[in-house]
């Protein structure tokens, strides 16, 4: 029986996509870098460290923390750009009613995540928020979500990990909690299902009858 649900951030709970474009775009600009980086180019690689993507996209940047520290100062003045997906807050009340604990595993820093579900006023669902910190790897390792069951006292086969990358699944996999993938993230469906999660839904709704 599960205790636990883990969410993603980006991709699963929000639209964040225009946010993060237009915010790693002002983060060039601000370091006067003349930068060619197409949004679908980015959209297909969220969920993954800017180091890994701008390796990927052949973008050279030369002090990565600095980068990082503006993008975060910046990511609040786009926040109007992200919305909440469809039936969210229905589902964390609905997994709130049923005594599910629930917890946040993101990439993004610590204060940067609780920022957002401040932002959205959805912080008073979360047992516990797990950010990006320091010394700690970051998705599809499993040593964050582990942090998690320790801190929750739950066991793996009591917990499923609900993202849309194949960063949460491998993640979710590697700590040996069951796996659920959103098919209206950032992943295509043929992705998501090469991926072999436990659960491949398409809405909050879905997600809600796993628990049912």
């Amino acid at each position: 029986m599960l205790k636990l649900a883990v969410f993603d951030l980006d991709g699963t709970l929000t639209d964040s996509s225009e946010t993060i474009y237009r915010t790693a775009i002002q983060t060039f600009n601000k370091l006067g870098l003349k930068v060619n980086l197409p949004k679908n180019e980015l959209d297909k690689r969220i969920g993954a460290h800017f180091g890994e993507i701008f390796e990927e996209l052949g973008i050279k940047v030369d002090d990565l923390e600095n980068y990082i520290e503006i993008y975060k100062s910046l990511y609040i003045h786009f926040i109007e750009y992200t919305t909440l997906y469809p039936g969210v807050t229905d589902l964390l009340n609905f997994l709130v009613e049923k005594e599910i604990k629930v917890a946040l595993l993101t990439t993004k820093a610590q204060t940067q995540a609780e920022m957002i579900l401040g932002h959205f006023q959805l912080k008073k669902y979360f047992n516990y928020i797990m950010g990006r910190r320091p010394n700690i790897p970051h998705k599809p390792s499993p040593e964050p979500l582990k942090i998690i069951l320790t801190e929750l006292n739950v066991n793996p086969s009591e917990a499923i990990m609900i993202g849309d990358t194949e960063y949460d699944s491998r993640c979710g996999k590697s700590a040996n909690a069951q796996t659920c993938l959103v098919t209206y993230g950032y992943r295509t469906e043929a992705q998501l299902k090469n991926e072999s999660p436990d659960y491949l839904v398409n809405s909050s709704s879905a997600i809600m009858r796993i628990f049912s």
